[in-house]
């Protein structure tokens, strides 16, 4: 190998080290990618939705290291979550699986479902029927405007008005803990069901979807890139 070639040879392999930890820096501190793996989301996110989340909304915590490294307690740099915010958190129970869910209820907040209505302290969510949504194996349900406290609007869908997770007793949030909840109601694992967010379980916001296909794991390229649904590419997630 001549002395110009090795040269060579060694500036790739400077390139590429560099360009790898430029993108362990970016996914760490600034925006990491996730996948949708479960329809409990539906409308606003589907299945196969690739999206970037932001780690700098809501400061740091040991979980948005990767493996939960360094083990320290509470935040750095925090910044208050918004009622609405659709987040990306690790599932309280278990620790080492990631959830995203939109954030109903801040800390002190009343929480109650009653006949498929959100409350928020002792009163109904604005809820306004705009059709139905049908999915894309041709499942139909009832689809509403959504208006929080604060004035975000949001799409949901119910299958019915009386399911498991219809009608709940009233919580109150906990100081440093959140309420989340799916937007497919009747098809959500959340917090009427496991309980509340720890504050620290917070990994990021949803920023935006970078790609959406309907046609399997991302990798097996041959099957994800003729189901790419064009519609949802580079779109903000709200």
């Amino acid at each position: 190998m001549t002395r110009n070639s090795a040269g060579s040879a060694m500036e790739t392999v400077r390139t590429i080290v560099y360009a790898v930890l430029i993108a362990i820096i970016v996914r760490t501190f600034a925006y990491e990618p996730f996948n949708i793996p479960s329809g409990s989301m539906k409308p606003t996110l589907l299945v196969g939705d690739y999206l970037f989340v932001s780690k700098l909304a809501y400061g740091y915590s040991r979980y948005s290291f990767p493996f939960g490294w360094p083990p320290f307690a509470g935040r750095i740099w925090s910044s208050p979550v918004q009622r609405g915010d659709v987040v990306v958190f690790k599932h309280p129970p278990k620790q080492d699986e990631d959830y995203i869910k939109r954030i109903i209820g801040l800390p002190g907040d009343r929480i109650q479902v009653k006949n498929g209505i959100l409350n928020i302290n002792g009163q109904p969510v604005q809820r306004e029927s705009i059709g139905e949504w049908v999915d894309e194996d041709g499942t139909r349900y009832q689809q509403y405007i959504e208006t929080l406290p604060n004035g975000v609007k949001h799409r949901i869908i119910e299958s019915t008005d009386q399911g498991q997770y219809d009608n709940t007793d009233e919580v109150t949030v906990q100081p440093g803990h959140y309420f989340a909840m799916g937007d497919n109601r009747d098809h959500s694992s959340d917090s009427r069901d496991w309980g509340q967010v720890p504050e620290d379980n917070l990994v990021g916001r949803a920023s935006f979807i970078f790609y959406s296909t309907a046609g399997g794991p991302l990798w097996q390229v041959w099957q994800s890139l003729p189901d790419t649904r064009i519609d949802r590419l580079f779109s903000g997630v709200h």
